[in-house]
């Protein structure tokens, strides 16, 4: 799976998350940027899992403590892309 692969996928998630378009959904972004909120977060981590088949270390108390960087969606994306090279 190619990288510009990987960001559509994980942008088009949040992007229905946060109830926008794609195309307005830039990199640098936060999730507060997007209007996503605690739930909508822990719905967009569900969804990834769930498109990419991979598990999200992550916990939805403590997501400062997590080892999956949600400061941005450029974040996520790399994240994602870690987590899949991983598994391969």
């Amino acid at each position: 799976m190619t990288q510009s692969t990987v960001q559509e996928r994980v942008i088009g998630i949040l992007a229905e998350q946060a109830v926008l378009e794609p195309s307005d959904v830039a990199l640098d972004m936060t999730l507060d940027d997007l209007g996503i909120d605690s739930l909508g977060l822990v719905e967009s981590i569900f969804a990834i899992e769930e498109e990419f088949d991979i598990s999200v270390p992550f916990n939805a108390n403590e997501p400062q403590a997590s080892d999956f960087d949600i400061s941005s969606v450029a974040a996520i994306v790399t994240a994602v892309q870690h987590l899949l090279a991983d598994q391969a």
